[in-house]
This record gives C-alpha cells, structure tokens and sequence, in this order.
C-alpha cells in the first residue's frame, strides 16, 4: 500500500485535491492501492500516461482487491478485472461492463491529476 506525504506539494494543492503519491510510484498498467483518508483507493497509470483512481474494495467479493486486478481494455475503455470473480469494471467510470451473471454494481472513482510529478485526488462529497 502506497502511502506517501507530500506537504510540500499538498501546500500548493487546492483545498479539495489531496497529493497522494510520486507518479513514478505507479507502475504502467499494474495497480496500486493507496489511502485517501481512511479509504483504499486503487491507482492506475494506463500506457496513455493517464491516472485513474477507483475503489479497491471489490463490490462482488467485499475484499480489498481491485488494486491487484488485470487492467486492459475494451475498444478504447480502460478496464480492470476483478482478480475475484473477473468482473470488469470501466477506469473512468466505475461502471461493471461485465458482471458474469450477477447484479450491476459499480466502483467509486475520484477524479485524478498529476502535477510536478505527484497524483493528486480530489474528494467530492458523496
């Protein structure tokens, strides 16, 4: 879990970004998860140079997991697979595009930004 303080940095954030990590933490196409708060994020950096950030709590399983999830896509989607049950949920939206027999559940996303080489999250109120 990446759990990195960057006050410097978080000082010159606006108020409702948060820094979360260095860019260079995250490895292309493979997830790490990360705290906002007292939640698990799951981060990702597609091959596009392209930061996403959704829940790591698997809707399916209720395990703390999306970040150890197979990312790909589907077209021009970025996706990740549960690496549970192997349902596939959409990086920009959290939407389920394949829930292999059960109910539509989605993931939570924040928005995410790079800047001076950290990733910052912004928190919106739920």
């Amino acid at each position: 879990m990446t759990i990195v303080t960057h006050e410097r940095d978080a000082a010159a954030a606006p108020a409702d970004w948060t820094a979360v990590c260095a860019v260079t933490d995250l490895e292309t196409e493979r997830g790490r998860a990360a705290l906002l708060g007292e939640t698990q994020v799951a981060l990702f950096l597609t091959h596009a140079g392209r930061v996403h950030a959704v829940q790591n709590l698997d809707p399916y399983s209720g395990a703390h997991v999306i970040s150890r999830g197979i990312v790909g896509t589907r077209g021009e989607v970025p996706t990740v697979a549960s690496p549970m049950y192997k349902q596939v949920f959409d990086l920009r939206t959290g939407v389920c595009l394949e829930t292999n027999g059960k109910e539509p559940r989605a993931l939570r996303v924040w928005p995410a930004a790079v800047a001076d080489g950290i990733v910052y999250l912004r928190e919106e109120q739920r």
